[in-house]
């Protein structure tokens, strides 16, 4: 009776083994080794170089144990979730995937843009900062300019008294009677029709008054990058002199005629706005204006006109109208 049950089981076990290879486990293994290489691919591209752990992502198939008279279903259908789980795992990983790569081209298109515009602005602020004719100060305004500086005082003594340096243009020098006096240093005659020392004149007992002449020297003598720095040190050392505004206004155009009229014109706008009662006030007005046509900006240089005929309307006459009027026509302003 014993060998008979030994005989039966073993008879069970053969037949099930034609059964159980019609089972499409085959296919099933074969999805389940393509799903692990996909995956490893995708960790190796997420994870460059990483952890050990995220490079050796190898499945190992449980250890089953065949049991006679146990259904080979339940391990087919585990197989089967797995395989589900990691397919989903790797549509999921490669999504994430795409999306990042479409955020760094995002990041690409936005920084080229970027580029593109910083390369433009830069090529308009070149342009702008180039010296414009009409920006340039003509003649007249230079012997305006230095009609409000006091002349140096000439060293040739007359009788124990040094004699007036030579007046402005506007002036008829006296003639002086002849007089016997100690040779004096030759004098050179500037572009603003004043008479100034070769060499550097004697100190007025006023530091803001030989500081500002100074700067304006340098200016006359177009050391335009030494002008600006001697007239921006006598705004600063001497905020409440009058000749403040004169500095202020004076380092406005020393700017301009160096061709950096972005500069300038925040000169011009500061001695306005610091001191609108300052001596020179209107003049960085009308200044402001031309630096802003130099700028490329007509419609601002018309409204600083405007503000220059409302704010100071009995000073807008004589040169100063006369150079208004070709200012506005310039900008073509209404």
């Amino acid at each position: 009776m014993t060998r008979f049950r030994i005989v039966f089981a073993a008879l069970l076990a053969t037949a099930g083994l034609p059964l159980h290879a019609a089972e499409p486990a085959p296919t099933l293994d074969q999805r389940v080794d393509r799903v692990e290489k996909q995956l490893r691919a995708v960790q190796r591209k997420v994870f460059p170089g990483g952890d050990a752990a995220f490079q050796a992502a190898e499945i190992a198939p449980p250890e089953t144990h065949v049991t006679v008279g146990v259904p080979a279903s339940t391990p087919l259908n585990d197989l089967t979730a797995r395989v589900d789980a990691l397919e989903k795992s790797v549509a999921q990983m490669t999504g994430q995937i795409e999306q990042d790569q479409h955020r760094l081209d995002l990041l690409s298109q936005q920084a080229a843009q970027d580029r593109q515009e910083f390369t433009t602005r830069l090529k308009m602020l070149e342009s702008a900062a180039a010296p414009a004719p009409a920006a340039t100060a003509p003649v007249p305004e230079a012997q305006e300019e230095a009609a409000a500086a006091p002349p140096p005082k000439s060293t040739a003594p007359v009788k124990g008294k040094p004699v007036p340096a030579t007046p402005s243009a506007s002036t008829k020098p006296a003639t002086p009677a002849p007089v016997k006096s100690s040779p004096t240093k030759p004098t050179t005659t500037m572009a603003d029709d004043t008479t100034v020392a070769d060499s550097t004149p004697a100190a007025s007992g006023d530091p803001a008054e030989d500081a500002y002449m100074a700067g304006y020297r340098l200016w006359t003598q177009k050391k335009y990058p030494q002008a600006e720095a001697a007239l921006a040190a006598v705004v600063k050392k001497y905020p409440k002199h009058r000749r403040a505004s004169y500095a202020q206004n004076l380092l406005g155009r020393a700017y301009l005629d160096d061709g950096q009229p972005a500069r300038a014109a925040e000169a011009f706008a500061a001695n306005y706005t610091t001191n609108p009662r300052g001596e020179r006030a209107a003049e960085s007005l009308y200044f402001l204006g031309q630096s802003l046509t130099a700028l490329k900006k007509p419609a601002d240089a018309c409204r600083v006109y405007d503000e220059l005929a409302t704010a100071y309307p009995d000073k807008l006459e004589g040169s100063l109208k006369a150079r208004v009027t070709a200012a506005r026509a310039e900008a073509k302003c209404k």
